[in-house]
């Protein structure tokens, strides 16, 4: 790891590592989610993206060996903050309410994971690194199409989604009323 960055090789291949770890613990929250979620049509699309995201890790350890580069991991404090927000957003919530919570979370990430890839497939493209561009690229497809999904998920979810706080022993009720 790098004490100080000095060269936009150095920075580049410290945004790759965050990139990575990242992905890693996109890998935890979707882990979590698939614990959380009260409906199967929510656990099943982060079930899903979940083998996805396993792609996304070896594509950018793909792209550490594009560069001649070990693979390293860097800090990433963003994806940190939205996982512990997601965490937080979840625990403090009914039951009823968490698919809308996890999905609202998913809908976070998923911007930000198209953020660092859009700057990371900005940089390679301007080092001439169409290698790296074309592997980087798979994630943001993916990235960019689990978006689209998770916020149509959002929509269908919202619309059954009790509008009204739920009355004491409501959330009961409905739980056994769905089983």
């Amino acid at each position: 790891m790098f004490e100080r960055l000095n060269t936009p090789q150095e920075a580049y291949n410290f945004k790759l590592g965050a990139a990575l770890t990242m992905e890693r613990k996109v890998l935890e929250i979707l882990e979590a989610n698939v614990e959380e979620a009260q409906d199967e049509q929510v656990a099943g699309p982060f079930r899903h993206h979940h083998q996805e995201t396993l792609g996304h890790v070896g594509n950018l350890e793909e792209a550490f060996g594009l560069f001649g580069w070990e693979v390293d991991d860097s800090p990433c404090p963003a994806i940190d903050g939205l996982q512990a927000e997601g965490k937080a957003n979840a625990k403090k919530t009914d039951d009823v309410l968490v698919d809308s919570v996890l999905l609202q979370g998913a809908v976070e990430v998923e911007h930000h994971e198209i953020g660092v890839y859009e700057n990371l497939i900005l940089n390679a493209r301007a080092m001439g690194r169409e290698d790296v561009v074309g592997v980087l690229e798979r994630n943001l497809g993916d990235e960019t199409h689990t978006l689209e999904e998770v916020k149509r998920l959002q929509e269908q979810v919202a619309a059954v989604t009790p509008k009204q706080p739920a009355e004491p022993g409501v959330t009961d009720k409905l739980k056994n009323a769905l089983t």
